[in-house]
């Protein structure tokens, strides 16, 4: 059986930006044939592998004496296949210690396995997998490697005129085929809201603009998700001034994009968005090669838009609503200027100190947006917010930021299960952020950069339970590893959507 192969498209805004060509998957209960054999090996665990004939039992021990292979987790070892064998080569993988197998190591070997086979031309691929454990039971390991695996597979060609031309047909030998089927159709759904996410952010900056993106996000209606989009007149008149502020810089504006899906009657959820389709900081204008990068400052709105359509293919019990300010933030007469002062929907003035600091301008009119028509239970913001965030964790961390201590150890413990991780930086230095004529700034006079970024946001959360995730340096890779390939990495997803599916 065929279970699932992903057909890479954002509708309208980004058609075609995927690879056609994708790694397949089938689970059964037995081995079969194909060019390739990949067995597993624990350290702590002998494993004989007794189904396979004499002769290749035998070329195999006697590789793994020759070289000493140990089965460290992600060590690998080749060996050609007889000439009588079923199959062209034989590949075993090491899976370190069974105790410290998780879900989230798995899925990482899935995707370094991909592309070691896939750098071997490989085209069928078996993997005898009925035998290994962890700290997960067989199904669900199998499933996170297969997830690996297709997340790695992914692919944005768009701008390539030779493209990718080979893929990758696997069959698993699992222990249950049935519940490995089940479990990997709820994370291929979720792989397609990486997907999206990961188009959005690599899709170059003048064919993603504010009005591309709430075309693409329309899309998700095929799937029962409600999407309003608001222009630059609806926005003034909500009073929205930081938004239309910041859009007002490129010919066509701001927009408003809000994805609902409702999957369940309890109080929504709130996911809210920065959505800067490029940052060239404004008259505050950027310099160095870091401008390049700036299509990718819309990676928090592409991430909460692609888990609301992860959501809605799983069908889940959730109700989650997206809330996306979008802006390209341009130099033009029609800009704002340093020194200008926008009154937000909250009743806040802010004074803008530096354009360059816009993303928490338009995050704090969608946060007030999020509130006050949804009333939402919780509200979590994600954005590439700030350079400091990155100064201060690196590109293997989000920042997360929270009073709610509950909250930070749910998403904490989420991050870890699926390789997107997070580490708390502390709220504060507000004081940092006061204005002589107005009733803040919009950039801290002193202190770090990500906290008061943070605590300006926590101006408009209200009384909402909030988290602040600010994912600067997560949002592009220029090197694949893991499950990640390079470009948009769809950072964000995965954390929300294990995070939904954990708490529903």
């Amino acid at each position: 059986m065929k279970l699932m192969t992903h057909i890479t498209a954002v509708a309208l805004a980004v058609a075609s930006s995927g690879s056609a060509l994708a790694a397949q998957f089938e689970f059964t209960s037995k081995l079969t044939d194909g060019d390739t054999l990949v067995l597993f090996q624990a350290t702590d665990t002998k494993t004989e592998f007794k189904f396979l004939d004499k002769d290749t039992r035998t070329q195999l021990n006697k590789a793994v004496k020759a070289t000493a292979f140990s089965a460290e987790y992600g060590k690998s070892l080749e060996v050609l296949a007889p000439i009588d064998s079923d199959y062209d080569r034989i590949v075993l993988v090491g899976l370190g210690e069974t105790d410290e197998l998780t879900i989230a190591k798995m899925a990482k070997l899935g995707g370094n396995v991909h592309a070691s086979l896939a750098q071997k031309k490989a085209n069928k691929v078996v993997m005898a997998f009925e035998k290994v454990s962890g700290l997960a039971n067989n199904s669900e390991l199998a499933a996170q490697f297969a997830h690996g695996a297709n997340l790695r597979d992914h692919r944005f060609e768009t701008y390539k005129a030779s493209k990718t031309t080979t893929s990758i047909s696997y069959t698993f030998d699992v222990a249950d085929d049935n519940a490995t089927s089940k479990l990997y159709k709820q994370l291929a759904n979720i792989e397609q809201g990486v997907f999206l996410a990961r188009d959005l952010t690599s899709e170059i900056a003048s064919e993603m603009t504010p009005v591309d993106f709430a075309q693409a996000a329309k899309s998700l209606e095929q799937y029962g998700v409600k999407v309003t989009v608001l222009e630059p007149n609806e926005i003034k008149a909500l009073g929205m001034g930081a938004l239309e502020g910041v859009g007002r810089g490129s010919k066509d504006g701001a927009r408003l994009v809000v994805a609902h899906y409702k999957g369940s009657d309890e109080a929504p959820i709130a996911l809210v968005g920065k959505g800067i389709t490029f940052d060239s900081g404004g008259y505050s204008i950027k310099t160095g090669k870091t401008i390049a990068l700036m299509k990718g400052d819309m990676a928090g709105a592409a991430a909460v838009l692609g888990t609301v359509k992860a959501m809605a293919l799983n069908k889940t019990k959730v109700n989650v609503v997206a809330v996306m300010g979008m802006a390209a933030n341009m130099v033009s007469e029609n800009a704002i200027a340093p020194g200008d002062v926008l009154r937000t929907a909250e009743g806040l003035n802010v004074e803008v100190l530096n354009t360059d600091a816009e993303g928490r301008l338009v995050l704090s009119d969608a946060m007030w947006y999020a509130r006050k028509h949804f009333n939402p239970e919780i509200m979590i913001d994600v954005a590439t917010l700030t350079g400091s965030k990155i100064r201060a964790v690196g590109d293997r961390y989000s920042a997360i930021f929270s009073e709610d201590e509950h909250l930070v150890k749910e998403l904490t413990m989420a991050g870890k299960q699926v390789n997107e991780q997070v580490w708390r930086l502390p709220l504060g230095y507000k004081d940092m952020l006061k204005s002589d004529i107005a009733d803040l700034t919009n950039l801290g006079s002193g202190g770090p950069g990500a906290t008061t970024a943070a605590s300006f946001l926590q101006h408009f959360a209200g009384d909402t339970r909030w988290v602040h995730i600010d994912m600067a340096g997560n949002e592009l890779s220029s090197v694949a590893a893991g499950e990640v390939p390079t470009g948009g990495t769809g950072y964000g997803v995965r954390l929300l959507s294990e995070w939904l599916l954990s708490n529903q």
